[in-house]
């Protein structure tokens, strides 16, 4: 659409801060697929604290909260929606799961849009799944109950040669290389927000779009590192970001550089986020890290993983597996067999009255 336009992507320039930070997500994808590669056993506690954020944060930028015991039951357990709210969430969820599983056999067209937006509301009673109907002006509501208009989307009548006109720009531009990935996919997002295709849910499906298209290009950090939870603790510039880039839009003479900047700030985020987190897991330690190292060193008898885990309820075996391999590195444990019978003991028993650590002071 207008940004995606090879006029308008050549007029694009970057600044040395800029070109520094599409280098830095690039050297983040590359350490992405290695901590994957290494440690594929150790994230699945990553990704379902993802999908949990994911789901509860991007229905709740839209005013749709539920209970958080019935949000975790929703999301990990498929539980049946008992309330609107619950469906709206149970919708997400749905979609979301779609992209993690099958992102990169979905491709950017018209049907897996709409397929998207008839996930989100399969619960509802109203259908999804169909381009707007009426106008759907962007408005913002103040507490005095004075509003203002931020947005005038693509008129309904002209949406579907819009979204056509989308895909297609977006079809040529990166098949003809116009620009880097990491700047078409954030301006197939504005466009897509600036054309507010659907009655409703469009930030909603702009967020899932935004999974969808960077799967394409391997920054699956989405996976394991909530990005939806990041856009809504940066609410005020992630909606400030949009309406400065979307000023002029329909003219194309609007500046992306606000939304560029917030978009690869907030993927730069979750690449630290996940960086941090796989290197404390791997190390074996954080909460549950610590709950495994500390029932394994206060063993005198030689003890099964079995045992570990039952000792530590809420904890995956990947969890114990991964904390007894880095014990044994460090030298404190050893295994005494190998097979299904293999049992762990320690090299240097611990002193079960010392519980002092290094740096502590009494």
């Amino acid at each position: 659409m207008h940004s995606l336009t090879p006029e308008y992507l050549a007029r694009l320039r970057f600044d040395t801060r800029q070109l520094a930070s599409l280098r830095a997500l690039g050297e983040y994808r590359g350490k992405q697929r290695l901590y994957i590669a290494q440690s594929p056993e150790v994230l699945s506690d990553l990704r379902q604290v993802a999908a949990v954020e994911s789901t509860e944060s991007s229905n709740r930028l839209e005013g749709v909260v539920v209970a958080p015991h019935r949000l975790k039951s929703l999301v990990l357990k498929n539980a049946t929606p008992q309330s609107r709210s619950e469906q709206e969430v149970a919708g997400y969820r749905d979609a979301l799961a779609l992209i993690h599983e099958s992102a990169e056999h979905m491709p950017f067209s018209e049907g897996t849009v709409l397929q998207l937006h008839g996930m989100l509301y399969r619960y509802m009673p109203q259908p999804g799944g169909h381009w707007k109907a009426s106008n759907n002006d962007i408005v913002e509501r103040h507490p005095d109950g004075s509003t203002r208009v931020r947005f005038r989307p693509v008129a309904a009548h002209l949406t579907s040669t819009a979204m056509a006109d989308l895909m297609t720009r977006y079809g040529q531009a990166r098949d003809q290389h116009l620009a880097d990935p990491l700047v078409l996919v954030p301006l197939v997002v504005l466009d897509f927000l600036c054309i507010h295709p659907f009655p409703d849910g469009n930030g909603r499906m702009a967020r899932l779009l935004t999974l969808q298209l960077l799967y394409h290009y391997d920054y699956t950090v989405g996976r394991y590192i909530s990005l939806e939870r990041i856009f809504e603790e940066s609410k005020e510039s992630y909606y400030e970001t949009l309406e400065a880039s979307s000023q002029g839009w329909h003219e194309a003479v609007h500046d992306i550089t606000p939304w560029l900047d917030y978009f690869w700030g907030a993927l730069l985020r979750a690449y630290k986020e996940f960086e941090q987190r796989v290197g404390t897991i791997e190390r074996g330690r954080g909460a549950k890290g610590d709950r495994v190292r500390a029932e394994a060193l206060k063993r005198t008898l030689p003890f099964s993983i079995s045992e570990i885990e039952q000792a530590c309820p809420g904890i995956s075996r990947d969890m114990v597996r991964l904390v007894l391999r880095a014990l044994k590195a460090e030298g404190l444990i050893a295994p005494t067999g190998k097979g299904r019978g293999a049992k762990w003991v320690n090299v240097k028993p611990q002193n079960p009255t010392s519980t002092s650590k290094p740096g502590d002071e009494k």
